[in-house]
């Protein structure tokens, strides 16, 4: 190695959670088991306020939401919340069987797996600016959630409605 031109060092090297506006900026993610869709949101950072907004504007009264050992989550316990919460640990493992039947139900894997196909199709780029991440993402979304893209598709991401079936 020469001492005279040293290796490039990575940008943002503050210790903790992202922010906007310390251009580490947080995606929040939800997936169904059920169907297999996903959302994903550019959020100013992972506060409590922040991730119940999301998190009750895209699951339903009911859910059961499975999450990691976050605590801005903690807000899912309380017993006037009509949505369960399930955490896994995973200082302890990836996954966890809580009701004895021998299939480790709480995990997060889908979504972490989702992840790694956002981070590799940003890698693409080379770096996005935090200011256009959203259109990014929501490409993304799009091409996860649909195998397909048929004109009613383009015609929603246009803002168009569709035109009438004859």
């Amino acid at each position: 190695m020469d001492p005279d031109d040293p290796p490039r060092q990575r940008a943002n090297k503050q210790r903790g959670r992202g922010t906007y506006a310390n251009d580490c900026v947080p995606i929040v993610g939800l997936v169904s088991r059920e169907t297999g869709s996903a959302r994903f949101q550019v959020c100013p950072d992972t506060t409590t306020a922040t991730l119940q907004e999301v998190v009750t504007e895209e699951t339903g009264e009911k859910a059961l939401i499975y999450t990691d050992e976050n605590r801005s989550y903690l807000w899912l316990e309380d017993d006037e919340e009509p949505r369960e919460r399930m955490a896994i640990n995973h200082s302890t493992g990836w996954a966890a069987d809580r009701d004895g039947d021998g299939i480790r139900e709480v995990h997060v894997n889908t979504i972490e797996g989702i992840w790694t196909s956002l981070r590799n199709r940003l890698r693409l780029f080379r770096g996005v600016h935090k200011d256009y991440l959203s259109g990014y993402i929501a490409m993304f979304e799009l091409a996860f959630n649909h195998d397909h893209v048929s004109p009613d598709i383009l015609q929603r991401m246009c803002g168009l409605q569709a035109a009438p079936q004859t």
